[in-house]
């Protein structure tokens, strides 16, 4: 009972299960009573109730869960959730159960590793093994009868855990710092060496030892050639049976089209051949292309349809 760190006035649970004798089951409860005092409380659940007893969350200082001599109890991750659930902050489970020492796959029956690591899962820290010894005749006999499993390699193993000194969900406010950083007034030393490798003067100008590369002896003949102007043209301008500048254009194609298609219109523009057309239909004679239109400036551009010429 030393082990089990229980003192006097606090609140202890004790988790057993139904292969659990009765009578040692009594004398557990007694010891803890007496370890308690009358300010404590021991109480006694029955794992398969646990889940629907609905004690309050953090309601005990310490959970003895299979400690009872004769137990098989396998627990289960619900269980396990619940006893850390009901545990309270900085709270103690004391868990015993029968583990296997060989891997052995699909067994209902978990390794001391696994056994431990759904502890942590279920929100406990320092989980670690205290205790394994050989399970006896009797409790070899009760885990075949109770859990139906058979195995030679099956061991008795008691491992703790504690609950975080937290509770699950709670949140604290954290104290940040909000005043500003006063920005230095003084700039960040330069490093004298630094400086002088990066700067260059007018004496280093016409020291003779400073070897300094002639700006243009960077260029070749071909550089200070003027480019072509259709080699600056984008292969996507006047690709093509039919010549048409790109979006955005500026290689000049759009300017030269542009100034094309002005001199097409002048020159498909029908020619007066008395020079009265402009005056309308009363000076106009029977051939004229304007023949119909209204009266317009000189030199005004006149667009004709197609069915005004078909019909001239």
């Amino acid at each position: 009972m030393a082990d089990f760190g229980i003192s006097a006035g606090q609140s202890v649970a004790v988790v057993w299960d139904k292969p659990s004798p009765l009578e040692a089951l009594k004398d557990l409860v007694e010891k803890l009573q007496a370890l308690t005092g009358s300010e404590g409380r021991v109480s006694v659940e029955n794992i398969n109730q646990l889940l629907q007893s609905a004690h309050k969350e953090s309601s005990f200082d310490v959970i003895l869960a299979g400690a009872i001599p004769g137990s098989c109890t396998l627990h289960s991750a619900e269980v396990l959730a619940e006893m850390a659930r009901i545990l309270r902050p900085g709270g103690s489970l004391f868990l015993k159960e029968p583990v296997e020492t060989a891997v052995v796959n699909d067994s209902k029956v978990k390794t001391a590793s696994k056994l431990c690591s759904a502890l942590t899962l279920s929100g406990l820290v320092e989980v670690k093994e205290l205790h394994r010894e050989s399970l006896s005749p009797e409790e070899i006999q009760s885990v075949q009868e109770h859990l139906g499993y058979h195995s030679d390699s099956l061991v008795s193993v008691q491992i703790t855990g504690k609950k975080p000194n937290f509770e699950v969900g709670s949140s604290s406010q954290l104290k940040l710092s909000t005043a500003k950083k006063s920005s230095p007034s003084v700039k960040p030393a330069v490093d004298p060496a630094a400086a002088k490798l990066w700067t260059l003067s007018a004496n280093d100008m016409e020291d003779e030892s400073m070897d300094l590369i002639d700006s243009d002896e960077l260029l070749d003949p071909e550089d200070l050639k003027k480019p072509d102007p259709a080699s600056l043209r984008a292969p996507s301008c006047g690709e093509g049976k039919k010549r048409k500048a790109c979006k955005n254009c500026t290689c000049g194609l759009a300017e030269e089209l542009e100034k094309e298609n002005s001199r097409e219109q002048k020159s498909s523009q029908p020619k007066s051949a008395c020079g009265n057309c402009y005056l309308g239909d009363a000076f106009r004679c029977a051939s004229c292309p304007y023949l119909g239109m209204p009266a317009f400036k000189p030199g005004e551009q006149v667009l004709l349809s197609n069915s005004n010429l078909s019909d001239a």
